[in-house]
C-alpha cells in the first residue's frame, strides 16, 4: 500500500485537532493551521489545501476570523482513517486507476482481480476500524496491535 503526502499530513492533522481542541460540537476552541503545521511540521501552504479538502469532504468545519481556525465536523472517534483517506485521494484501492471490480483480466493472470479486491477488503477491516480518535490518544484497537507486534510486519 502506497499512502501520498497529502493523506498523509490529512490523517496527522486530523489527529492534531482531535488531540488539541477537542472535537464535535463541544470542542474547546478552533485551531489555526499555522499550529497544527508546526505541531506536525507539515508545509503551511500545502496543509492550508488538505485542510480544504478536509472541509469540503465534511471531516472538519473551518471559521475565518481572528478567533478562527479549524475543527473536526464529528467527533474523532466517528472518523475513520478510511473515510479521510477516502476525502484526499478517493477510493482505497486502485489498479492503473480503476478500481479492481472493474478490470478485466484473461487467462493465467484472472485470478489476479481477485487478489486486488481481497487486498482492497483486507486495507477496510483495518483503515475503517481505526479512528482519529483512536490515533491521537494512542490507543489502538487490539486488532491493529496484534498485527504490528508481528516482528514480520516492520520488514
Amino acid at each position: 500500500m502506497r499512502l501520498s503526502a497529502r493523506v498523509d499530513y490529512a490523517l496527522r492533522a486530523a489527529a492534531e485537532l482531535a488531540a488539541m481542541a477537542g472535537d464535535g460540537p463541544g470542542r474547546t476552541r478552533p485551531v489555526t493551521a499555522e499550529q497544527i503545521a508546526r505541531a506536525q511540521e507539515i508545509p503551511p501552504k500545502f496543509l492550508e489545501s488538505i485542510l480544504l479538502q478536509l472541509r469540503r469532504g465534511g471531516i472538519v468545519h473551518a471559521q475565518r476570523g481572528p478567533e478562527g481556525g479549524y475543527w473536526l465536523a464529528r467527533p474523532a472517534a466517528e472518523i475513520s482513517l478510511a473515510e479521510v483517506i477516502r476525502v484526499i485521494d478517493g477510493p482505497l484501492a486502485h489498479v492503473r486507476g480503476q478500481r479492481p471490480e472493474q478490470l478485466g483480466y484473461h487467462g493465467a493472470a484472472q485470478a489476479l482481480q481477485e487478489v486486488w479486491i481481497a487486498l482492497r477488503a483486507s486495507e477496510r477491516q483495518i483503515l475503517e476500524l481505526v479512528t482519529v480518535a483512536d490515533v491521537a490518544a494512542g490507543t489502538l484497537p487490539d486488532r491493529v496491535n496484534e498485527l504490528a507486534a508481528d516482528p514480520s510486519a516492520w520488514t
